[in-house]
């Protein structure tokens, strides 16, 4: 055994886990695996404590090392585990200086716990990486860390404040992934719609996205990982109404539908500026599919401000729903407001997650007989422009074939290639 890595929650950790790795096995370190956890929800630490016992009883003699957002926020929670053998935190664990004192004088010789003040980091690197293992996708990190403070959520404490990744910096990294083979690359960040505030001129989003698809040329497939529409400047909005190669999916950081409910979640936007928001680029771009976050059961949410969440659903087209039960974090207003029965948090999320089935459906059944470019991700199946899964015969992971939607499941699309792979 060398290093292994257990990934917990968003993109952004997927894509700091490689890097956690690599630098790792620079350092010289060697039989440990490295576990970074994600703070979204209780039930995310939850899981992550599980997977601990389990590691340890299936890897003995490993070391293991706990990191990510969970673990920057909850550290003494891991270092109480007599399974953990050290604590990193989010900045901690991209630094091969940390696995370096490890590999060279051992867990014993080291703090149990080094996790510093994150609202002390003031600049994010941009870590390089060739690619991410087994994926026709490479995600790169633009942004980390949020400036905004949200009564549910506990990131901002696990990210620290907003901080970009200088244009060049991505524009290169993109290059090297591009003349690996990967088709597209995805940006990603903790609020990415919030880049460039701390850079000298202060650029946009839209100016990243523009100058990226000027500068690389041979770049197949942009595509955005999730954005705060409210956020959303006028360079993003043109280029995502005149280049294609930005992908028509948007992932909307929406979270309810209901005004009091938004307030009270102290989130930036109004329910009429998501729907306005959607109406303006689906006009753009009519070809576009929304997805959406959606909390349920948020602390004092009667019936009819549910029904408002339900109803936006149809109102902005969303069709990807990705439904969170309200789970109260320690440290947030939120877990200090009047909370609902847990029974009618499970009921609301139910009810949203047959809704966003509906919705899938929908748009499987509106797909049927179109032409899409499907990159394959592995044999036999892959993505369109709209993220949508696919079904084909097809074995060639990286490359874009186009193909004939032809049928679907409940749960994605069945096509037939039209050519050979690009």
């Amino acid at each position: 055994m060398s290093i292994d890595v257990v990934t917990f929650g968003c993109r952004l950790n997927a894509y700091e886990s490689e890097v956690m790795k690599r630098e790792a096995e620079a350092a010289g370190l060697k039989d440990a695996v490295l576990i970074n956890t994600c703070a979204v929800t209780n039930e995310a630490v939850r899981q992550a404590r599980q997977t601990i016992r389990k590691t340890r009883r299936e890897n003995p003699d490993a070391r293991i090392i706990v990191t990510g957002c969970a673990a920057q926020t909850e550290s003494e929670t891991f270092a109480e585990m007599g399974e953990v053998d050290l604590v990193l935190g989010n900045s901690e664990k991209l630094e091969r200086a940390s696995y370096g004192r490890v590999a060279q004088f051992g867990i014993e010789e080291t703090e149990k716990v080094r996790v510093n003040d994150i609202m002390s980091v003031r600049e994010t690197a941009g870590h390089l990486i060739d690619g991410l293992e087994g994926r026709s996708r490479a995600f790169v990190q633009v942004q980390n860390g949020c400036d905004h403070r949200c009564t549910f959520c506990i990131i901002p404490y696990g990210r620290g404040n907003s901080r970009s990744v200088p244009m060049g910096v991505v524009i290169d990294q993109i290059k090297r992934l591009v003349d690996n083979g990967y088709g597209e690359i995805v940006l990603t960040g903790v609020d990415i719609t919030s880049y460039g505030a701390d850079l000298p001129g202060t650029p946009k989003l839209g100016t990243l996205c523009s100058k990226i698809l000027k500068m690389v040329p041979d770049l197949k497939r942009l595509r955005l990982s999730s954005i705060d529409s409210i956020e959303a400047d006028d360079e993003l909005m043109e280029v995502i109404a005149h280049d294609h190669r930005l992908m028509s999916h948007l992932h909307l950081s929406l979270q309810a539908g209901d005004n009091m409910i938004l307030k009270r979640m102290k989130r930036r936007h109004s329910r009429e500026d998501t729907i306005q928001f959607c109406e303006d680029v689906r006009k753009m771009r009519p070809d576009v599919v929304f997805g959406a976050d959606i909390i349920a059961g948020f602390p004092t949410e009667t019936d009819e401000m549910f029904e408002n969440t339900l109803r936006i659903v149809d109102e902005c087209g969303l069709t990807h729903l990705h439904v969170f039960p309200f789970s109260p974090r320690p440290g947030t207003p939120a877990a200090r407001m009047p909370q609902l029965d847990r029974k009618i948090i499970k009921e609301r999320a139910a009810r949203l997650r047959e809704k966003g089935q509906e919705a899938l459906l929908a748009h499987l059944r509106a797909e049927v007989g179109k032409k899409r470019e499907i990159l394959i991700e592995r044999e036999g199946l892959g993505r369109t422009e709209q993220f949508t899964q696919v079904e084909l015969d097809a074995d060639i992971a990286g490359s874009l074939v186009s193909a004939r939607i032809t049928g679907h499941t409940e749960r994605h699309l069945i096509a037939e290639p039209l050519g050979k792979a690009a």
